[in-house]
């Protein structure tokens, strides 16, 4: 969320909710849950799955763990970081730090998207929306450079 002066706000939702990513397709919702819980009281916990597609009804490798508490979150992201969850080490940060680390060094351009959206007469949804469209196409750029960087180092 930002403010008139596109500066960045945090809500205690955000201050307690850790991604958690480079999960095994084995790990259950239950599983998830189980492994998190000795940290804190649970509030909320969104197991992502495929809806569409050729793997529709898998799951998508990450999910999200909210804690009543960020103290309770910030323990849970020092302990589980990292530890080996079916052969695969745990990638848990807080949810807000994988969105700003994608869009890092793009602030200019997301802001200027919020302000053009806010003349418009958009909501606060909107500016939302168009950062994470900005966010998505910034990713997808990257990772079209990265895999034309390979196939020239192959051709090398």
């Amino acid at each position: 969320m930002q403010d008139k002066d596109n500066t960045v706000i945090l809500d205690e939702k955000s201050e307690s909710r850790l991604y958690v990513g480079n999960l095994d397709m084995r790990i259950t919702e239950a599983a998830l849950i189980k492994m998190f819980s000795p940290f804190g009281k649970i509030v909320c916990e969104d197991y992502l799955w495929h809806t569409c597609g050729p793997k529709r009804g898998e799951p998508r490798g990450y999910a999200f763990v909210q804690f009543s508490t960020k103290e309770e979150a910030k323990l849970a992201k020092e302990k589980m970081q990292g530890k080996l969850a079916c052969g695969r080490p745990l990638d848990v940060r807080f949810a807000r730090d994988k969105y700003f680390v994608e869009t890092e060094g793009k602030v200019g351009k997301l802001s200027g998207e919020s302000n053009k959206s806010n003349r418009l007469g958009n909501g606060p949804g909107q500016t939302s929306r168009n950062a994470k469209i900005a966010a998505i196409k910034n990713k997808l750029k990257a990772m079209e450079e990265e895999d034309h960087d390979r196939k020239r180092q192959k051709q090398s």
